[in-house]
């Protein structure tokens, strides 16, 4: 029990920190937009992820340091781009909740923006494969550790998808909504400057 409460703390903790995905999965929650799959997408992404970090995957960024240069390049660039979007959308205004429900993007284009917000996101997998990989090698039930990380992932990409809802009255603000779009943007380009200055 104590390698999986571990796991899930670990996990937890470092899902917590607001990042692309997470501000992207927030947003999909407000929106009402394709909720459940996004949810699941991030969880099981997340969880394939803890699985190769304790199974010894993070040896790959020793075998190829190329890799997580390759990262770092695309996954700035990614980031720059999605957080213009956001501060064009935040500079023009006028997205009220009730505008914003119609599911204009489709489920394919929604999994299509999350795959590339996470995995051209090297912080997801120093977090997830380097990091919880690491930390489980110190704990005898490596298996109950990954059982408490990937459970983590599970309860808070859902809590974030569904809990956003409450929200909603909020947003039916027009100015709520450019802040929000701000807020994204400006830490989308955080989060790229922080890989490119590192």
């Amino acid at each position: 029990m104590y390698s999986l409460f571990s796991g899930f703390a670990v996990s937890f903790s470092l899902i917590l920190a607001v990042g692309a995905q997470n501000a992207f999965v927030l947003r999909q929650g407000l929106r009402r937009a394709h909720v459940f799959w996004i949810a699941l997408a991030c969880s099981v992404l997340d969880a394939i992820l803890i699985c190769a970090g304790i199974l010894g995957f993070g040896a790959l960024a020793t075998a190829a340091p190329w890799f997580e240069t390759v990262l770092l390049w695309g996954g700035a660039a990614f980031l720059i781009w999605y957080g213009w979007q956001n501060a064009k959308s935040a500079w023009r205004g006028g997205n009220a909740l009730e505008a914003a429900t119609d599911d204009a993007q489709t489920l394919r284009q929604a999994l299509t923006t999350l795959a590339a917000l996470s995995l051209l996101n090297p912080h997801l997998y120093l977090d997830t494969v380097v990091f919880v990989g690491s930390i489980s090698a110190q704990y005898d039930n490596q298996l109950a550790f990954g059982i408490g990380a990937v459970v983590a992932s599970f309860t808070f990409f859902f809590s974030l998808s569904y809990g956003a809802r409450l929200l909603r009255p909020l947003f039916a603000n027009p100015r709520a909504w450019q802040v929000l779009d701000g807020c994204i943007a400006l830490i989308m380009w955080a989060i790229a400057a922080k890989l490119l200055l590192s």
